[in-house]
């Protein structure tokens, strides 16, 4: 059997948008990417609370464009684009 990744699929806003900026995807590009409005992007981006399957679905179309989420350790959470991204 596979092994699946575990994690939560909690981003914040701010992962989000710092996500799209490492990316240079806009609000439109990543809505269409994830397959919902770009409505929904904005309210997520400005703080506004959405359904976990939405959350999730954001996430993965941003991973899925070569980002990896960075979980909370101390540190603060963050991202970092993907080995696959940047061409290693």
């Amino acid at each position: 059997m596979g092994q699946e990744k575990s994690y939560s699929v909690t981003i914040s806003a701010v992962q989000c948008k710092m996500a799209r900026a490492a990316l240079g995807l806009g609000v439109r590009e990543l809505a269409a990417d994830a397959k919902i409005s770009p409505n929904t992007v904005t309210r997520f981006e400005r703080g506004d609370e959405l359904k976990a399957s939405t959350v999730a679905t954001i996430r993965k179309a941003l991973e899925d464009a070569g980002v990896e989420f960075i979980p909370e350790n101390g540190g603060g959470a963050g991202v970092r684009l993907a080995k696959k991204a940047l061409g290693g």
